[in-house]
């Protein structure tokens, strides 16, 4: 084999262990959001933005204060098509319930309970690719504050 192609080859085998690395990332073994994994991240920040839903294009039917949420018992959000596959973000100090259609043809619908984490926080991260609606309840009917957040 001639010089050149034992170069090319050689960086050619550089660039393939590179794209792995980049593509598991390197973080520590956290597997709940895969966005967290490296080359997705990597690529969002490339595409110049995120793959996150503007909280501009979201109303709601609670009282709201900027971004954030006072939700008594339930509320109803309503997003904005996107035009795209997007992924909108809420967060609170407390539990609370999210119910959301499933994205694309399919006649589902979704509904999760979550609950704070490590870190105090509850995070619920829904997939959205059109104008849609998603309700926000509380647990027993109480109040709860839910923000909308962009990552």
């Amino acid at each position: 084999m001639s010089r050149r192609r034992v170069l090319l080859l050689a960086g050619l085998a550089v660039l393939l262990v590179a794209l792995f690395v980049v593509a598991t990332g390197t973080g520590g073994g956290d597997r709940g959001d895969p966005r967290d994994a490296g080359a997705v991240r990597w690529l969002g920040r490339l595409a110049g933005g995120g793959a996150e839903v503007d909280p501009a294009t979201v109303r709601a039917d609670c009282d709201r204060e900027g971004d954030t949420l006072r939700v008594v018992g339930g509320c109803v959000l309503r997003v904005a098509d996107p035009g795209g596959l997007r992924t909108l973000v809420l967060r609170g100090p407390g539990r609370f319930t999210v119910t959301a259609p499933a994205p694309g043809d399919a006649d589902l619908t979704v509904r999760d309970e979550v609950e704070p984490g490590d870190d105090g926080q509850a995070v619920a991260r829904i997939a959205v690719d059109g104008a849609t609606e998603i309700a926000v309840s509380c647990p027993g009917g109480a109040a709860c504050v839910v923000t909308i957040a962009t990552s």
